[in-house]
């Protein structure tokens, strides 16, 4: 019996034209920190609803993985998964897939980042387009949900290039005292701007039965 076999998420890959996305396992975890330290924004702004990339740099390492091991606490009622986005091998960034009552809601919601060397080559748009393949066509999801600061463009484009709109925005503050508008977005998946190609997908089966998931039929 192989870890596989213990947690069937593990064996689930979504593959892209350039891109490899796989769930972090234990082995990714120091690539993961030196993907995240070698820098992910301008320090004077700040993308995520929680600035972990503000602990000092001794402290992320740890903190990522706290976090990863949080993630597998799974159920149908609420589940989360991070993908590791790999690139030739190299593990540059991650992309978040999460639900809370899917079997009702079918909604699905995302979250992502790249380490700066990777950014700028289209892989965002990439690594969504992917996820959202998943999502729709072997998930059986309805609607996708994501949101961005509003003043981060670079996020909100690659949103509105695969179809999703607007749905709302809400006032945060990630940093005490730097209160800034969060826009949130919306895709029916009816809307949603197929690349020309596709997502090849292993270990869905497994997955989908780990999480109850009975998928589009």
């Amino acid at each position: 019996m192989g870890i596989d076999d213990v947690w069937p998420l593990f064996a689930l890959e979504i593959r892209t034209p350039r891109l490899t996305l796989r769930p972090i396992r234990d082995e990714d975890l120091p690539a993961l920190a030196v993907a995240a330290l070698q820098g992910i924004h301008d320090a004077d702004r700040m993308p995520f609803g929680v600035p972990w990339t503000d602990a000092a740099p001794e402290e992320i390492p740890r903190n990522l993985a706290m976090y990863q091991w949080s993630l597998r606490q799974v159920s149908p009622e609420n589940w989360s998964i991070a993908f590791g986005v790999h690139v030739d091998g190299a593990l540059v960034g991650v992309q978040d897939l999460s639900a809370r009552g899917f079997a009702d809601r079918r909604t699905v919601g995302s979250g992502s980042w790249l380490t700066t060397s990777a950014q700028g080559r289209g892989f965002g748009t990439e690594m969504r387009a992917g996820l959202l393949l998943f999502a729709f066509d072997v998930l059986g999801a309805e609607w996708a949900e994501s949101s961005a600061a509003s003043w981060n463009e670079r996020s909100l484009a690659v949103s509105r290039s695969l179809g999703y709109e607007p749905n709302g925005v809400t006032r945060v503050a990630p940093r005490p005292g730097e209160p800034v508008d969060e826009v949130r977005v919306r895709l029916d998946r009816r809307r949603f701007r197929r690349p020309d190609w596709r997502a090849t997908v292993h270990g869905a089966d497994a997955a989908l039965a780990q999480l109850g998931i009975a998928g589009p039929g």
